[in-house]
């Protein structure tokens, strides 16, 4: 199995995937649909297997996800967003870093992914920007973010960037991203009908250019 990952951030960052959406605009579990000869989120949790040694999901219907090898654990803070399953993710986590994806970004790109790792001493939060703004569900949190996280949640605050005042935060700004990925494609996302035909329609054509299909970004997150 290949591995991207810098150093040793295999044994010390968790992966983790986020699958706790209500799939309202796609009208059933996209996590579940058929991808590449298998289940879209088996794709997501065969790609960070690849980066690090333990991956680990967060969801509330643990019960549907028996077919992938790893933990599966619920949100602390029910009912209270993406902020919540991030904050589950890194209370579980057996690692001192966790890097934090959401279950249906198909065009993950591994040098980010291992560039954004290799960082994760330089600060408690590093997140990459995008031209829509910070991208905090493909980013990198440090244990020292839990309490600040556990405290925005007490306090009914729920948006992910409630807490971020209160940690050290490393902005991978765009114009680095853009060296490894111009298109922005890793912060893609599959929302609807429309975005998984189109993204099927790519993979069935083989294009070499798949990732510049014009899928929207994920800014759910902003709320």
């Amino acid at each position: 199995m290949p591995v991207f990952s810098t150093d040793n951030s295999r044994h010390d960052v968790t992966g983790v995937i986020l699958a706790g959406g209500r799939s309202s605009r796609m009208g059933s579990n996209k996590a579940l649909l058929p991808y590449r000869g298998g289940r879209f989120i088996e794709a997501i949790y065969r790609q960070l297997g690849n980066h690090f040694s333990e991956v680990l999901l967060v969801t509330n219907t643990p019960e549907q996800y028996d077919f992938l090898p790893c933990r599966k654990v619920p949100d602390i803070f029910p009912g209270m967003g993406a902020l919540a399953g991030l904050h589950s993710g890194l209370a579980h986590s057996s690692t001192p870093h966790i890097f934090v994806v959401a279950c249906d970004m198909p065009y993950l790109n591994d040098t980010l992914i291992g560039t954004l790792a290799a960082l994760r001493h330089s600060a408690d939060l590093i997140i990459p920007e995008s031209p829509y703004g910070l991208e905090p569900l493909h980013a990198l949190y440090a244990r020292e973010c839990l309490p600040h996280m556990a405290a925005a949640l007490h306090d009914n605050r729920r948006r992910i960037v409630s807490f971020f005042d209160r940690v050290n935060v490393c902005c991978f700004g765009k114009e680095k991203v853009a060296a490894i990925d111009p298109a922005f494609a890793t912060f893609s996302n599959i929302n609807t009908p429309i975005d998984y035909y189109a993204l099927r329609e790519g993979e069935r054509r083989s294009r070499p250019d798949a990732a510049a299909l014009p899928l929207p970004l994920s800014h759910s997150w902003r709320g």
